[in-house]
C-alpha cells in the first residue's frame, strides 16, 4: 500500500486540483463522480482526474489516504476538500468559488453563478 500512498501523494502535490473519481473526467462512471466532474468541468477548472476503477490499488488508496470512505474525492493545493454531498454544498453556497479563489485556482465565476442560479 506504500507505493500506492506514495503515487497519491505525488498526484495531490503536483496538480493544483485533482479529482479521484469512478471514470473520467470526459466519461465518469457513477453519478455522484458525474456530478462533481460536471461542476469542474463546466466553471473550467483545470484538473487532474485518477479513475480509481483503473487501479485497485489506487482505489482503496485513496480511502486510506484521506480516511474518507467514499469516491469521488476532490483535493485543491495539496488538500483534502470532500466527495460530492460536500463539493455541491460548497457550490451552492459558494465555498468553492472562496476556496479556489484564496488557493490561486482559475474558474469561471459567471458559470459558478449560473450553477447557483439554476439551484436556487
Amino acid at each position: 500500500m506504500s507505493d500506492a500512498k506514495t503515487q497519491i501523494k505525488d498526484t495531490v502535490t503536483k496538480n493544483d486540483v485533482v479529482l479521484f473519481m469512478k471514470g473520467t473526467k470526459m466519461m465518469p462512471q457513477c453519478g455522484f463522480s458525474s456530478r462533481v466532474a460536471g461542476v469542474l468541468n463546466f466553471m473550467g477548472v483545470d484538473y487532474a482526474d485518477v479513475n480509481v476503477l483503473a487501479d485497485e490499488t489506487i482505489r482503496q488508496g485513496i480511502k486510506d489516504y484521506s480516511d474518507w470512505p467514499t469516491i469521488p474525492q476532490l483535493y485543491v493545493k495539496g488538500e483534502f476538500v470532500g466527495g460530492c454531498d460536500i463539493i455541491t454544498e460548497m457550490t451552492l453556497s459558494g465555498e468553492l468559488d472562496q476556496l479556489f479563489e484564496s488557493k490561486g485556482v482559475a474558474y469561471d465565476k459567471t458559470a459558478a453563478e449560473k450553477i447557483r442560479e439554476a439551484n436556487a
